[in-house]
């Protein structure tokens, strides 16, 4: 786990590195007289000193650091590496990709959008059968009959036609515009659940190229305190739980995506966006932009563990003791953050 202590910002993760210092573990080193050009495939591999084994070369910097006393096992995953649900393998996601059903559904909510577009499908292969079927029939019937200029139709003929258009309109439409508006009202703007709600997380999302930065209120429940957890791509949330997202972004126009959990909400500059989710079992999942950002909008990817609530807690408060250790009153760019705004 990366986690940033609320007195250390981003920009002290790309520490500049003295000359005479080695190359870092994650750049291969070239010989003199060689040009990168020149450098073999296995160059993508950090370099080991002379007398060491690959066990102890130091680890990529865009895998997190691992806290002292913890396992590789209990580490995030990398934010540039896909997650993996639990019970699968990496060779299956290939696979997976293929496959034309949505993602797998995580969250508390979800299902209500899923029979909306399942709702959906079965109107569009219910208008589309009736489509095709008018067409053989009047293919078939008339394949013989001599051409004849079109009238336009009787009175009677375009009153079918303007009835049986406004009747598909108002079934089909109808049905999606009642099921949304109910979507909306229970769950989506229905931020009553998570105010009233004890067990809710709030979560301060800065959005910029090319990273999400979150923020967790302490142990004082309380934003803008020492005790803030900061996370680089990086969000942890318990199960069960309702979480109340602010998002904001400090550049462009970015879109926060969790697919598993049905959430997308656009990040913009100068401007607090709100919603609310809730993990319904255990995992990792992918947080993605779904807005093109720039040039490495590709990298800016970050992985949602969902975890139990007693192991939440625990991380939390280990992580709030840590920041409030390495906090840094004089470290402006570190106390980004706004007072929480309630609806």
């Amino acid at each position: 786990m990366k986690v940033l202590p609320a007195g250390s910002s981003s920009g002290a993760l790309f520490a500049s590195v003295p000359p005479s210092s080695p190359p870092p573990a994650h750049v291969p080193a070239v010989a003199p007289g060689t040009s990168t050009t020149d450098t073999p495939r296995d160059a993508l591999v950090p370099a080991v000193a002379p007398g060491t084994s690959t066990t102890d070369a130091p680890r990529d910097a865009l895998v997190p650091a691992v806290a002292p006393g913890t396992s590789t096992t209990d580490a995030p995953r990398d934010a540039l590496v896909p997650a993996v649900a639990p019970g699968t393998s990496t060779t299956d996601t290939p696979r997976d990709a293929l496959t034309l059903s949505l993602p797998e559904d995580a969250s508390t909510h979800g299902h209500r959008i899923d029979e909306l577009l399942a709702s959906s499908h079965r109107f569009d292969a219910v208008l589309i059968a009736v489509a095709l079927g008018w067409l053989v029939l009047a293919v078939w019937r008339f394949h013989q009959a001599k051409q004849a200029a079109s009238d336009g139709g009787t009175r009677r003929s375009r009153a079918w036609v303007l009835g049986l258009a406004l009747g598909a309109f108002a079934v089909v439409d109808g049905s999606l515009l009642l099921g949304s508006e109910g979507y909306l009202r229970d769950v989506l703007w229905n931020f009553h659940v998570p105010a009233e709600d004890p067990r809710t997380v709030r979560i301060e999302i800065n959005a910029h190229q090319w990273s999400w930065e979150a923020r967790y209120a302490g142990a004082d429940g309380r934003f803008g305190t020492p005790d803030d957890v900061v996370t680089w791509n990086d969000l942890r949330v318990p199960v069960g739980a309702p979480v109340w997202v602010q998002l904001v972004s400090t550049d462009v126009v970015h879109g926060f995506s969790l697919p598993h959990f049905r959430v997308k909400l656009d990040a913009i500059p100068g401007r607090v966006n709100q919603t609310w989710f809730q993990a319904a079992r255990e995992g990792a999942w992918e947080a993605a932009c779904y807005q093109h950002c720039g040039t490495s909008h590709y990298r800016m990817r970050g992985v949602l563990t969902a975890m139990s609530p007693e192991s939440y807690a625990t991380w939390l408060r280990e992580a709030g003791k840590q920041a409030t250790q390495a906090y840094d009153a004089e470290d402006l760019a570190a106390h980004w953050g706004w007072e929480w705004k309630a609806p």
